[in-house]
């Protein structure tokens, strides 16, 4: 492992990649009235979890004062305080523009990065003194936010807010510390998670309803003498995912910044003993892959940038947008194995998307949905076994099984099967976890039907779908 990744894992969980055991709206032990006892004890996924992994896949628009300033370096960005605050000047900035990228790359969510590690602020707060009400631009009445929301609802998008507080050069924050992390200031500390508390309140009060709040690193928490954020959360924004403190985290990291997560990936995690054995290796497994046994919901989000290892613009980086084909292998990987994908877009100075990015957001969507839009047949299903009729026989590559996960995940291992010239079942794939969607993609077979075998599970198996379809040309590594 890298000094790099090492460190970033390490921030990571040190904010609390998963949620604690006060975490009451991620963990939920209810099931269906009439359940097994095996049934009713499996965790389920609140109400705005459930629509969060149905959005799939996402986009975290990245700008901010400091890629304005200077060519972006976290170290640098986390530590430098920049004076002039008018450098923040985007002639073009259009959020339209943003959201038909996202919308174009087949987007359901889009993030925005309200604050970041300057500590300045895209919104008109009344608290605090470094954001854009300071600014020539717009004559210091602009609304990054309330710009970005609007868009978001016009191209029917739901809407996130990011913020950053682990750090904040203009204050001289890091990791959650004043006085360039040193702490030792009892009052100036107060001051801060009190400003800290108010950003939250002014972020879930101003903007409607929002689907996802993103602390960048998490946020630190109370009992740690940080600032209590949870409960000015769940007052106002009910319906959101909350990621991510040590009291709750809603969905967890999936480990690392390429897009993709491990296999077999479920979506709880046992919390007590992850706490309990603080050791990295079993960090990464559990994000990565989840427990199949753990007693809290916290599925998995797979991000990575649209260009390679950049989640800010620089000039110049054209050659990084990631390929086609990449950004496809980033979607088998994630939304393909019960997590979901978000892509970073890196507006420029003027405040627009280049346009080399904007095509290749346009490309994937395409190529997603000349996938995946329109199955051969598609039926669901509760029991042991679920069959699949199509109208005539035809060549099949790919399934997608989602379970109904309303109820819980139940199922530990299946068989896909395929009825071969109308006389014999033979094996097309098979796997373990299913969870929200699990595709899986086999050599070509025409086929009459397709059967499921569901042929371990912890309670009687729930099917929401299981789908057939043919795509070429053939998809990359599983």
């Amino acid at each position: 492992m890298s000094k790099q990744t090492r460190r970033r894992f390490l921030t990571r969980v040190a904010a609390g990649a998963l949620a604690g055991v006060g975490a009451s709206a991620s963990l939920n032990p209810g099931a269906a009235s009439g359940e097994t006892r095996r049934g009713a004890d499996l965790p389920v996924p609140t109400a705005p979890q459930l629509k969060w992994q149905d959005f799939e896949v996402g986009a975290l628009v990245c700008y901010e004062l400091h890629m304005q300033a200077m060519s972006y370096n976290q170290g640098e960005a986390q530590k430098t305080r920049i004076e002039n605050v008018d450098l923040y000047n985007p002639t073009k900035l259009d959020t339209d523009q943003w959201l038909e990228a996202a919308k174009a790359m087949g987007a359901r969510y889009a993030v925005f990065t309200a604050s970041h590690e300057s500590g300045f602020l895209q919104w008109q707060s009344d608290v605090y003194p470094y954001g854009l009400k300071q600014l020539k631009w717009r004559d210091g009445k602009g609304d990054v936010v309330r710009d970005f929301v609007r868009s978001c609802k016009r191209y029917g998008i739901a809407p996130g807010v990011f913020l950053g507080t682990r750090w904040n050069a203009h204050m001289g924050v890091l990791d959650f510390k004043v006085n360039q992390g040193k702490g030792d200031d009892p009052i100036k500390q107060a001051q801060y998670n009190r400003m800290v508390e108010e950003m939250v309140t002014e972020i879930c009060a101003r903007y409607g309803d929002l689907c996802e709040l993103w602390f960048d690193a998490g946020a630190y928490s109370p009992n740690k003498g940080g600032p209590d954020v949870l409960p000015i959360f769940e007052k106002r924004q009910p319906n959101c995912v909350f990621y991510h403190n040590e009291q709750r985290a809603d969905h967890r990291w999936a480990g690392n910044e390429r897009g993709t997560a491990g296999y077999p990936c479920y979506a709880t995690v046992p919390w007590a003993a992850f706490v309990a054995n603080r050791n990295e290796e079993n960090f990464f497994k559990i994000l990565r892959q989840g427990d199949p046994d753990g007693d809290c919901w916290s599925p998995a989000m797979a991000d990575a940038p649209l260009r390679n290892h950049e989640w800010f613009w620089r000039p110049g980086d054209e050659r990084k947008v990631y390929p086609l084909d990449s950004l496809v292998d980033m979607y088998y990987k994630s939304v393909g194995r019960n997590a979901n994908l978000i892509i970073g877009l890196t507006p420029d100075r003027d405040g627009l998307l280049p346009k080399g990015d904007m095509e290749r957001c346009r490309e994937f969507g395409n190529e997603i949905r000349r996938r995946f839009s329109t199955p051969l047949a598609e039926t669901g299903g509760s029991g042991e076994q679920v069959v699949l009729t199509l109208k005539r026989p035809s060549r099949v590559n790919h399934v997608a099984l989602m379970e109904d996960i309303a109820h819980g995940e139940r199922v530990r291992e299946y068989v896909v099967e395929g009825l071969v010239a109308g006389e014999t079942w033979r094996t097309m794939c098979e796997g373990t976890s299913i969870g929200h969607k699990r595709i899986q993609h086999f050599p070509e077979q025409e086929v009459s039907q397709l059967r499921v075998r569901l042929t371990k599970s912890t309670a009687p198996p729930r099917i929401r779908s299981f789908a057939a379809y043919h795509a070429d040309p053939n998809p990359l590594a599983d």
